[in-house]
């Protein structure tokens, strides 16, 4: 597929409502107090399958304030990821994604998209059932995107999502988990956001290298493949 690469490009998304400028203190309050606010995923067009689907557990305000995925200008998701080598630079999305910088995460190979699309300020505000509902909608698209791995951003939610109370970071064993295609790895990685203060940019970079590191490697053929 490496000839192909030029050809791959993201699924339509919408540029941000703000129309390039940061969000205000009113902007997040309109979202705080549910003015909508849904988050665009950035997934590969025309039937390719991501190599690494990142499954953030849902939109904080800036980020719904801009659509654009982990935009918050102290939240060290690009910066892990760069430094990782997943993405070719740094990736500024704090003012929205433009549709050149989609197109080129799922060149990489990359996609991204939420556990649940309601927005809030911390994901501790999401309940238990908007949890197991969210992964239960990843597992039926999972199964219809047959990506390499899945990799959740963040310990907690997952071990709700997917009733795993002792879950741990890393790798997980997927067979209790009804309808997981068993030839796409899940991991777990902790919150890049600047509230975790138990990792740095480069102790997340660490496990963002070790899940690339499979990725880059597993050369199990399934289809057409995004970054292949």
């Amino acid at each position: 597929m490496n000839g192909d690469r030029a050809a791959i490009h993201a699924a339509s998304r919408r540029p941000s409502p703000l129309g390039g400028r940061r969000p205000t203190k009113a902007d997040l309050d309109f979202l705080r107090g549910d003015g909508g606010g849904a988050l665009d995923d950035v997934l590969p067009a025309d039937g390719f399958s991501p190599r690494l689907l990142i499954v953030g557990i849902n939109p904080g305000l800036w980020t719904a304030a801009v659509n654009a995925p982990f935009a918050h200008p102290g939240n060290r998701f690009w910066p892990s990821l760069e430094r990782a080598g997943i993405t070719d630079g740094l990736v500024d999305v704090s003012r929205g994604m433009s549709r050149e910088q989609a197109d080129a995460l799922v060149r990489r190979g990359v996609a991204i998209t939420n556990l649940v699309a309601r927005p809030t300020a911390r994901a501790a505000e999401l309940s238990r059932d908007e949890l197991r509902a969210g992964g239960e909608l990843l597992v039926r698209r999972v199964e219809a995107m047959r990506p390499w791995a899945v990799a959740v951003v963040g310990i907690t939610a997952f071990r709700t999502a997917f009733r795993r109370p002792h879950a741990s970071l890393g790798l997980q064993g997927t067979d209790g988990i009804a309808g997981w295609p068993p030839d796409v790895a899940l991991w777990v990685v902790p919150q890049p956001s600047g509230l975790n203060a138990h990792e740095t940019v480069d102790s997340l970079a660490a496990k963002w290298r070790e899940v690339w590191g499979m990725v880059r490697t597993d050369s199990v053929p399934r289809g057409q493949r995004a970054g292949a």
